[in-house]
């Protein structure tokens, strides 16, 4: 009976178009009063404010404002702009080299915000408009500005992976380098897929720059291409935690943006302190929410049924195993946010890949991977209508320009999936 309740009110709620911290939180208290029924109501309800603090107050989880704060700054800062000029110095004579400059600084700009959305919102207005220039079609430029942008919660440092650290128990340094090559390769995958689609199009390139002009463009960028190699030198060299490190990201965004490339004022850094904090909130939000429906699960002994479930359906076979992971979550990455898909599901796959065998840094890369898919597959994926907006185009035709993009990533999730050492060849 609770458990009918949990996923009826989620469900219902969910297609009603409620936020889905609001359908978390909702079919987790319908189910809590459920379960308590007949027992005073202060009772049944005290259980609420000690897991939403328990859920808020790990320390690992400092690490997402930080993130959030560091990719805001760097987002205002004017790093992209140099990043893109960059790029296009080195790539843009080359046929299809656009699209090229498009992935790369993507994968660059990824090490930097962390963020899918934060990522097109960057790079998008300026990199559409010259994908288009340079003769891709306008659904296929926001196409592959969408799932660049996906490739932001996957390459380090990612919040996403800070997220699934946190529920699963799980080493954040080691997801983070786990998570290096499965986003260089989604990187390769979409410009593979954008030099096929621009073999018959009549595609423009740009003058050779010259060695100087390179050397100009570089020194422009220095400092923007210097924060990865702190952070994540940082953090692989034990010099700061994860955590330690979005706080220092933070510290030398501020000094980049401020007194470097002077991008930042006052009214900048006002906007930037609402917008973090906004999303901040959101992101708690969602955890707290899906810790109660975790709760519930729990108490209820839904999750050990699952589990037994899908030990029944595998037979013990590790390939059966993550077929269910990537088809669940690829339909899931449809609707769901990924911060609210990992709650919901981690808790559910991770004890059935432990029982397997399964690394949890593996499991974790395969399930980011898929739900980076997710933010640029309809009818929710969030890169989509950020891209839709930049590019001014109806998301019903950014959907055929998706299929090459998703076709390419889905090949990437496929080796990531079943060839384990592309994830975990540098994990110690």
């Amino acid at each position: 009976m609770v458990g009918i309740v949990l996923l009826g009110v989620f469900v219902l709620l969910l297609a009603l178009g409620a936020p889905i911290a609001v359908c978390l939180g909702m079919s987790s208290v319908s189910a809590i009063l459920v379960q308590g029924a007949g027992k005073p109501l202060e009772a049944i309800m005290s259980v609420l404010p000690r897991l939403c603090s328990s859920a808020s107050s790990k320390f690992v989880l400092l690490a997402i404002p930080f993130f959030i704060l560091s990719g805001n700054v760097m987002e205002k800062a004017g790093i992209s702009g140099r990043l893109i000029n960059l790029a296009e110095k080195c790539l843009g004579h080359i046929r299809g080299g656009m699209a090229m400059v498009c992935v790369v600084v993507s994968c660059f700009f990824a090490a930097i915000s962390g963020s899918g959305p934060a990522t097109v919102a960057a790079l998008g207005l300026i990199m559409i408009p010259a994908l288009v220039k340079a003769g891709y079609p306008a659904s296929f430029s926001c196409a592959l500005m969408a799932a660049g942008g996906a490739i932001g919660v996957v390459i380090p440092p990612s919040i996403t992976f800070v997220v699934y650290g946190s529920i699963a128990d799980a080493s954040i340094t080691d997801l983070f380098v786990a998570g290096v090559v499965p986003g260089l390769l989604m990187g390769l995958g979409l410009i593979v897929a954008a030099m096929l689609m621009g073999r018959k199009m009549d595609l423009k390139v740009l003058p050779k720059a010259s060695g100087k002009e390179r050397l100009a463009a570089f020194k422009d960028a220095f400092w923007g291409l210097l924060m990865p190699v702190i952070i994540l030198g940082g953090i692989y060299g034990s010099v700061f935690t994860p955590t330690e490190a979005a706080a220092v990201s933070v510290f030398y965004g501020l000094i980049v943006g401020v007194f470097i490339y002077h991008e930042i004022d006052f009214k900048k850094m006002k906007d930037i302190l609402v917008d973090s904090c906004s999303t901040t909130a959101t992101v708690m939000f969602i955890t707290m929410g899906a810790t109660l429906f975790g709760y519930v699960l729990t108490r209820a002994r839904l999750d050990l049924a699952i589990k037994d479930f899908m030990l029944n359906i595998t037979g013990g076979s590790t390939v059966i195993f993550f077929i269910i992971v990537n088809i669940v979550l690829l339909i899931a990455g449809c609707f769901l946010d990924s911060t609210s898909a990992l709650y919901i599901f981690t808790p559910l796959f991770a004890p059935v890949a432990l029982q397997l065998g399964i690394d949890p840094i593996h499991l974790g890369t395969v399930m980011i991977v898929n739900l980076a898919i997710g933010l640029f597959t309809p009818p929710v994926g969030v890169n989509l209508y950020v891209a839709c907006g930049i590019g001014d185009i109806k998301i019903e035709e950014i959907t055929k320009g998706i299929i090459p993009c998703l076709l390419a990533e889905l090949v990437v999730l496929l080796l990531i999936t079943y060839i384990p050492d592309l994830s975990l060849m540098f994990v110690g």
